[in-house]
């Protein structure tokens, strides 16, 4: 059974829930989650909206990233997810290479303000956006080789990255609420 505790930090932890990355994607499933990764930029963009700095180096959950980290993350995961793309689309069945995310979140450049990684998230998923719905549907049915989570599809991380950049909105929009931050 799990406690009160460990149940809540769970909800903290994944707030809307983990990643569905089955495959394939019907076109229309497929189009949706295109569709949230297109409008990540502005929903991270709202979701920080207003917060002082005192604000955004608040952690989202006890021993979790604050709010600065968070938004510095995304942009580094999907700087990441851009190039893996490309490689799947023009490399078969490339071996993608794992990063460390604890240690990227702890390199000087997660001082910089915010305000640096939302411009990079506006352009490149600008990029981004416009290859993945210029791509056929059978394009997505290629693969690349993750080191830690084996073969993947392009579909399985159309669905991945849609969730992530909820996710990680979700962790700043739930402390928000939590601390009455309107």
């Amino acid at each position: 059974m799990t406690s009160p505790i460990a149940a809540s930090e769970q909800d903290l932890r994944y707030p809307i829930g983990r990643s569905d990355m089955t495959t394939p994607l019907a076109a229309g499933v497929r189009a949706q989650r295109i569709d949230a990764i297109a409008a990540l930029p502005a929903q991270l963009r709202l979701a920080v909206a207003g917060l002082s700095d005192e604000q955004i180096d608040t952690p989202y959950r006890p021993g979790g990233w604050t709010v600065r980290q968070t938004v510095h993350h995304v942009a580094d995961s999907h700087i990441n997810a851009f190039v893996r793309f490309r490689l799947g689309l023009t490399e078969d069945n490339p071996t993608i290479k794992p990063y460390d995310e604890k240690a990227w979140s702890e390199l000087p450049d997660m001082r910089l303000p915010i305000d640096v990684s939302l411009r990079l998230l506006d352009a490149l998923h600008e990029r981004w956006v416009h290859l993945l719905r210029a791509q056929p549907g059978s394009a997505f049915e290629r693969l690349l080789f993750h080191p830690e989570n084996g073969p993947m599809t392009l579909d399985a991380m159309v669905s991945l990255y849609a969730w992530h950049g909820r996710h990680h909105t979700a962790h700043i929009t739930g402390l928000r609420d939590r601390q009455g931050w309107h």
